[in-house]
């Protein structure tokens, strides 16, 4: 547009060059010529816009937005329309409490009441984008801030209206996977209702009052002390079990001895334990009828 209003400059001073009076009347045609070309080049490149990949492009005129979306790459426009861009690629906002990390200076977390009347602190990111077809009605109704009219308003009030339904401590345990879709679904159909896609919804964090965090801890740590209580007593009757198996056994085993031995085979167990020694030995032995026995292990 500036290349044709230079254009239109040069051809104007061309022609008031045409005056007898005039110091440039010598070059009045080459003035009139240069202007005319310079206004339709300038025309050339106002009737054609790129518009780069994941974004698209409405027209407006004089106020008046046009329904038709330019696609990304070349298009020939209107050398008077305005063109507006929209990004059509995934977007993210984030609300956090933690400095610089989120979409907006300092502490910028969603703190919401529980059932239980609670105060729970929720960092949360949404992804997000824009409908390419819907690009013009968002431009008529919202302007380009859509994040600051839409995404960050809607995300907030539907968080605070769908936590009262649940206890501070089931938010942060049983009910978080339960919330999160919850939300979801309330914040896609507000967010379709206006021409925006919504993609994901995520619940980084969930901050809850100290007191109750205490509370929260102090259950855990005795949980953990249940179960290894109950580890230790399942041991102790493995241990008990064990025991009683291994003295029944020296039970069974003492009343077999006693009850299956004899005097022959007594001796014959201890000449064989004799015998096995590497020591030249020399014993007698009655064998019952008071007749000696002589066993020699060499």
């Amino acid at each position: 547009m500036s290349v044709l209003v230079i254009g239109i400059i040069i051809l104007i001073i061309g022609i008031v060059s045409a005056r007898p009076d005039s110091p440039l009347r010598t070059y009045k045609t080459i003035i009139r010529t240069v202007g005319v070309v310079v206004i339709l080049i300038g025309f050339s490149i106002a009737c054609v816009v790129q518009i780069e990949p994941g974004q698209v492009g409405v027209q407006k005129l004089f106020g008046k937005v046009n329904n038709n979306i330019l696609e990304s790459g070349l298009n020939i426009i209107n050398p008077l329309v305005q063109v507006v861009t929209f990004d059509t690629r995934t977007e993210n906002y984030t609300m956090s409490g933690v400095q610089d990390e989120g979409a907006k200076q300092g502490d910028d977390a969603i703190h919401v009441l529980s059932a239980d009347g609670l105060e729970v602190v929720v960092d949360l990111t949404v992804l997000y984008k824009v409908v390419p077809s819907e690009a013009p009605r968002i431009l008529k109704e919202v302007g380009t801030d859509y994040r600051n009219v839409i995404v960050r308003p809607i995300c907030r009030t539907k968080i605070r209206d769908n936590a009262v339904y649940y206890d501070a401590v089931a938010l942060y345990s049983t009910k978080r996977d339960e919330f999160q879709a919850k939300i979801f679904s309330s914040i896609e159909v507000n967010f379709k209702e206006r021409g925006l896609l919504l993609e994901q919804l995520l619940v980084r964090n969930l901050t809850l009052p100290a007191s109750v965090k205490a509370s929260i801890e102090s259950k855990i740590n005795a949980e953990q002390d249940a179960q290894k209580m109950t580890f230790v007593l399942q041991k102790e009757r493995q241990e008990a079990e064990r025991k009683r198996v291994e003295a029944q056994g020296i039970a069974d085993y003492q009343k077999i001895l006693s009850t299956g031995l004899s005097d022959k085979l007594l001796q014959y167990e201890m000449i064989k334990a004799i015998s096995a020694s590497p020591n030249a030995k020399l014993i007698f032995m009655t064998n019952g009828k008071n007749l000696p026995v002589m066993v020699d292990s060499k």
